[in-house]
């Protein structure tokens, strides 16, 4: 096992996109919309956590490269029985940012999971994946699979 060498690589400008979904009731969207939530905010906490995630990725991947993050993009909107999450992340490096926007992905989905825990111990994180990713070595790729 080992770290793969970038030292060769030019840096360029890099992003990935990813999502994915909590999946709970109709009741406890409602408390979430109108912030009758036991925790508070859970938008805001998960957003704030999706950033946290991105910004510790090499600390929680094994062999991932730490690398300068040019922005982060959180996107939550809640529908039906589902709390949807996007992340979008950017840089200017040697390497892409597909795990950065899958841990901040997996991170907001637990936050939020902690937060309506108490009212729905049923609630799962479905879904998530790389929805595009762009520039780099490969090129730009965007997801053909729902």
């Amino acid at each position: 096992m080992q770290m793969v060498d970038v030292t060769g690589k030019d840096k360029s400008a890099r992003s990935a996109i990813a999502q994915g979904s909590v999946l709970t009731t109709a009741q406890v969207i409602e408390q979430i919309d109108s912030g009758q939530t036991a925790k508070g905010d859970v938008l805001a906490a998960a957003r704030i956590a999706a950033i946290m995630a991105v910004k510790h990725t090499p600390d929680i991947i094994p062999l991932c490269h730490p690398i300068a993050i040019g922005g982060v993009k959180v996107e939550l909107w809640t529908k039906d029985d589902k709390v949807e999450i996007a992340v979008a992340v950017k840089t200017a490096d040697r390497t892409g940012v597909e795990m950065e926007a899958l841990t901040a992905v997996c991170a907001a989905g637990l936050t939020v999971i902690d937060m309506i825990k108490g009212t729905d111990p049923e609630a799962t994180i479905e879904n998530v994946r790389v929805l595009e990713k762009k520039g780099g070595k490969t090129g730009d790729w965007q997801r053909t699979r729902a």
